[in-house]
């Protein structure tokens, strides 16, 4: 997930590695590229490198094929050259080092490789992976709720779903409205596309209006009042188009990428005692475990760019030495800067919702009608997905809960029925981020104190009285059995292992019991390296030279139905 990257106008193009939030990446303007091991002039990489990017109009598909194997020749280990990155063809030929001005470090893989995976229909399947090539690697908060870090190159674009949409992130985030505007078309000519509006999407579209979320808006990017249809990311095709697509831009003479690289630490010098603490380069390793080392030159302007998510972007940090200097001190990390509020301040949308059986056919739909009550409910739907033969039990589990007989072809390899869920924005629930080790690849100790605050669950219970409405409507009728009350829709929920939370006797008598007990995450976590504690209004970190964080971490509240589009525009 880390990513290093070079350029004189790294900010401009930052988009290129500021590729959504879980996403872990370390951007450095201007690098010189080293390993550790002089001696050894060919290294195999088997799939695990890609250094040829697309070309400009060609599909990053079909340019960076990391179905072949490719090879790494001399590679120069602290070599003080210019910008030393192998490149590396898709046929795997070996090839000189080239000058680069960016370098790309992810400690993931391709989206690339296997077509199909992150195609709409295979949205749970994506996060359900267990293997150690997932795209989204699964953990478990410290307050027993199932979670999820992207290790990929697109990041949470390849993983998430969501409903492409602005903001009004500027309004308050002091950046030229112009350039943000500039910026959001520069994505959305990439990326985003008209979102279907087939039958289940329709009904709670209308089943949202006659439940009261009013006006409706029409199609539009707007974070406003009301019921919207909004954009997405899959094309017509259910095809995903993630923010990797946007290395489309890129011209690979001035750009390369690294698969499978992980960064260990940033590191940064004093000149002397007590003088401003400045960055020189990153130290990684590739997929055999080989030690690198990429230098920034000596150029003013180059720097280091960390977005590696909400998650990642602490974590590196406090790897690097800059955090909380007592926690730093009891693992051993020498404190390059003691910066306490790294890692605070973390905050977690939280999701709650029903799943619905449907006697009617249902389209594959992920999120195009979208009820917002501002400043923090917003309401979503989806259906059809793809369940995979490993969840046959849930057929059988489904049928006991609710004791009914009639609807054994919900479950198949595709749910014949959907969901509807209600999201919380803006919690006044605030927790934290602490390492468990100095290994990059150890998840860290991660803290939402999900509805900690009370006042964090009157806008679940609103969220969900909705949700229980729309369900109700005479609109949504079609696809409800009337056999079925929403009470037993609630008992199915508090019944399923949605977390490791206890269930409470009262789960389902009560929402506000029901939204504690069954809460999981919308993947919208944010805080930890926020504007105004951690860097400045212009995403440099606070006390030190040449670094950067630009990904959700920055956040003092997640933008808009999601933040995605707003990270890809902070990134371009």
């Amino acid at each position: 997930m880390w990513r290093a990257c070079a350029s004189k106008r790294a900010f401009r193009i930052g988009v290129l590695c500021a590729i959504l939030t879980p996403v872990a990446k370390v951007m450095a303007k201007r690098l010189k590229h080293t390993q550790n091991d002089p001696n050894k002039e060919h290294v195999t990489i088997n799939s695990r490198l890609c250094a040829d990017l697309p070309t400009h109009g060609i599909s990053a598909p079909s340019t960076c094929n990391l179905t072949a194997q490719h090879h790494l020749s001399r590679i120069p280990l602290h070599h003080d050259g210019g910008s030393g990155v192998l490149n590396s063809s898709s046929r795997g030929k070996r090839m000189s080092c080239e000058v680069s001005t960016v370098l790309v470090l992810e400690r993931g893989g391709s989206p690339y490789r296997k077509p199909g995976k992150t195609d709409k229909g295979n949205f749970l399947l994506t996060l359900l992976d267990p293997s150690p090539d997932s795209y989204a690697e699964v953990f478990v908060t410290e307050d027993g709720v199932y979670n999820h870090r992207a290790r990929v190159l697109g990041g949470g674009s390849v993983a998430g779903f969501y409903l492409y949409a602005e903001t009004e992130f500027v309004k308050v985030s002091g950046l030229d409205e112009a350039l943000v505007n500039d910026s959001y078309r520069w994505v959305e000519k990439k990326v985003v596309f008209e979102a279907p509006v087939l039958q289940w999407q329709s009904a709670v579209r209308d089943g949202l209006l006659e439940a009261g979320v009013l006006p409706f808006n029409g199609i539009t990017y707007d974070n406003v009042n009301g019921t919207k249809i909004g954009s997405t990311i899959f094309d017509e095709d259910d095809h995903r188009h993630s923010a990797a697509d946007l290395l489309e831009y890129a011209d690979p003479k001035n750009i390369k990428v690294y698969l499978h690289a992980t960064v260990h630490k940033i590191i940064a010098t004093t000149e002397t005692v007590g003088s401003r603490p400045k960055v020189e380069g990153v130290i990684y390793k590739d997929a055999l475990g080989v030690r690198h080392t990429a230098f920034l030159t000596k150029d003013p302007k180059s720097g280091i760019i960390v977005t590696a998510g909400a998650i990642g972007s602490s974590q590196l940090l406090m790897l690097s030495g800059i955090g909380p200097a007592q926690h730093l001190k009891e693992l051993g990390i020498k404190v390059v800067m003691d910066q306490p509020m790294v890692g605070q301040d973390m905050a977690d949308n939280t999701l709650n919702g029903l799943f619905i059986p449907s006697p009617t056919p249902v389209e594959l739909s992920l999120i195009s009608a979208v009820g917002i009550y501002l400043p923090s409910n917003y309401i979503l739907p989806g259906s059809g997905l793809n369940l995979a033969p490993s969840f046959g039990w849930i057929s059988e589990f489904f049928l006991r809960v609710i004791n009914k007989t009639d609807i054994g072809s919900f479950f198949d390899k595709r749910l014949n029925g959907g969901i509807i869920v209600q999201k919380v924005a803006r919690p006044l629930s605030k927790g934290n981020i602490e390492l468990r080790s100095t290994d990059p690849n150890d998840t860290p100790k991660v803290t939402f104190n999900y509805f900690k605050e009370p006042e964090d669950l009157k806008p679940c219970v609103q969220g969900m009285q909705t949700v229980i409405n729309v369900v109700n409507s005479k609109a949504f009728s079609k696809f409800r059995y009337q056999t079925i009350s929403t009470q037993q829709l609630l008992n199915l929920v508090a019944a399923l292992p949605l977390n490791q939370r206890p269930r409470n006797a009262n789960t389902t008598k009560s929402l506000e019991q029901f939204c504690n007990d069954t809460v999981m995450t919308f993947w919208h976590h944010y805080g930890g390296c926020q504007v105004g504690k951690v860097v400045d209004q212009d995403y440099k970190v606070l006390g030190l030279d040449g670094l950067r964080v630009i990904d959700a971490s920055t956040f003092n509240f997640t933008p808009g139905t999601n933040p995605q589009a707003t990270i890809m525009m902070l990134g371009r």
